[in-house]
């Protein structure tokens, strides 16, 4: 049953869906402590600055430690990483929950939980990235991401800050309550992970390489391609203008400027998280547009241009519309990004591409909010977040025209498909995976049967499941492969860029299938 509704169809898969309830339970406790930390620091003090200072707590240990969180995702059981990283945050959460009934807490508290809150938040984020590969086969990736966007908005953006507003309310304003809540969910995430089997990192050798060694080559991997590290520096801008004052002053413009009460803000940021749904639930059941990147580019930049909205807005119903917009077309972005990036970046060297994305794209978030509060209180909290709003859309938009940024698009590698194959004569070369790997030939070995130059041109490894087998039986297995042969691949923006692992890794195994049924076809009787 599930298999006919194409976003669910992942669930239909045990591990993945023991993650997907752990991380919806424990989301939902995240979306009530989003409620709850603006509201105990305007509770404590009314003053802009109140809660960007925690903000920054959160967001400067996160960015520092996310490239050893991306290297420890690649060489541990990343199951093991994320029940760590749960296990230090549900800490946090229930320490500023103790401390918030005690009626003793202080700003600085707050900031050292945040703290540890990041840390914890650092490790979690790259393993699960580069965990949900391993959990549902290559074709249901868009189908898992959809549902992850889903879920994350439906518990987040929407469920968890109307019940965390609800809570507030129901206690006379005190968020102690809300936030031992969240403590419990992370002991039900900490659950589903303990029932999962290992899911140690996949390697494509036995060379042992040091922590730094492996940064350093995920490094040298992002360098290569545009679309990453020009995607990461967009980012990186972007949130610096509009992260600190979205997160910071709405708050600040409900409670104080509007007057409103913790459950009026729950229920605008509740509308973001259906907006969200929405475009989860339209992008799963649709196929990959066919100019991804300018697609990615073109809602990124109308959802940052909504950050405005927050600043015009006077009413709560006004703030709701521009939250719906703004969480929608970010999702829909996210969810192209997110399966692109799985299904082209090497799965070995995954969660390191996902820890530079987190720690590129984030690095400057913590400047971010040092800078709101101050600049809110010079020019206003309204004039900070319409300045954020434009400022950053024209900077996300800049970034479509840089040079090389839409040349997988024009490839049409990912165009109109669900991460399936496309055929080989639509392939265009993308990118090199660092190191040699095995090829595929049939055993025993028969007579050799000549192989197109053009397929021999994609040296790389074969599929990861199993070996696959000739029309009468026998099984394909691994032999070292020969140093590969110049290749010239389509022109793309006028250079002649290398082989992409992920598509000459299946072209290679369809041609060796090809070869071997030729060959077979020569000895028959």
């Amino acid at each position: 049953m599930l298999s006919r509704i194409r976003i669910l169809a992942p669930l239909r898969h045990r591990e993945f869906r023991l993650l997907w309830t752990g991380m919806t339970v424990s989301l939902l406790g995240d979306g009530i402590t989003t409620i709850a930390l603006a509201w105990q620091a305007y509770e404590i003090s009314n003053l802009p600055t109140a809660f960007s200072v925690i903000g920054l707590s959160m967001t400067l240990p996160q960015v520092v430690l996310l490239l050893v969180g991306g290297a420890v995702s690649d060489r541990f059981d990343r199951r093991k990483v994320m029940l760590a990283a749960d296990v230090v945050r549900m800490i946090a959460v229930t320490v500023l929950g103790l401390l918030s009934l005690s009626g003793q807490i202080r700003i600085w508290h707050m900031m050292v939980v945040a703290a540890f809150y990041g840390s914890g938040t650092a490790f979690f984020g790259p393993a699960f990235d580069a965990i949900v590969p391993d959990l549902v086969p290559a074709d249901e990736l868009t189908q898992a991401n959809a549902l992850d966007q889903f879920v994350r908005p439906a518990a987040f953006r929407m469920a968890g800050p109307a019940v965390g507003g609800w809570l507030i309310a129901a206690f006379g304003g005190r968020p102690g309550e809300a936030f031992i809540f969240d403590g419990v969910t992370f002991a039900v995430s900490i659950a589903c992970l303990t029932l999962m089997r290992p899911h140690r990192a996949r390697r494509d050798d036995e060379v042992v390489t040091s922590m730094l060694g492996d940064i350093k080559e995920g490094f040298r991997y992002v360098r290569t391609q545009t679309w990453l590290w020009g995607t990461f520096l967009a980012a990186t801008l972007a949130y610096l203008v509009f992260w600190g004052p979205a997160d910071a002053l709405l708050p600040f413009v409900v409670k104080e400027e509007m007057g409103r009460s913790a459950s009026d803000l729950g229920s605008i940021l509740a509308l973001g998280g259906v907006g969200a749904m929405v475009a989860a639930v339209v992008m799963g059941n649709r196929e990959m547009p066919r100019q991804h990147m300018t697609f990615m580019y073109v809602v990124w930049t109308a959802s940052t241009l909504m950050v405005a909205g927050y600043g015009i807005a006077r009413l709560p119903w006004q703030a709701m519309i521009f939250c719906f917009a703004f969480n929608a077309l970010e999702s829909a972005g996210l969810i192209v990004w997110i399966t692109t990036k799985q299904r082209l970046v090497p799965v070995r060297m995954l969660g390191r591409v996902s820890s530079f994305d987190w720690f590129i794209s984030i690095g400057l978030v913590p400047l971010s909010y040092a800078f709101t509060g101050p600049v809110a209180e010079i020019v206003g909290a309204r004039a900070t977040l319409v300045g954020a709003g434009l400022i950053g859309g024209m900077i996300t938009i800049a970034f479509l025209f840089l040079p090389g940024m839409r040349a997988i698009e024009r490839s049409g590698a990912l165009a109109g498909v669900h991460l399936e194959l496309t055929p080989e004569s639509e392939l265009v070369a993308l990118g090199p995976e660092p190191g040699p790997e095995p090829e595929l030939v049939p055993v025993p070995p028969l007579e050799p049967v000549p192989v197109p130059a053009s397929a021999e041109a994609f040296a790389v490894e074969p599929a990861r499941e199993s070996s696959p087998a000739t029309p009468n039986g026998e099984r394909l297995v691994p032999q070292p492969t020969l140093p590969p042969a110049e290749v010239s691949a389509p022109p793309v923006d006028g250079a002649s860029p290398p082989v992409d692992p992920v598509i000459g890794r299946h072209t290679r195994a369809l041609a060796e299938l090809r070869a071997a049924r030729e060959r077979l076809r020569t000895v028959a009787p």
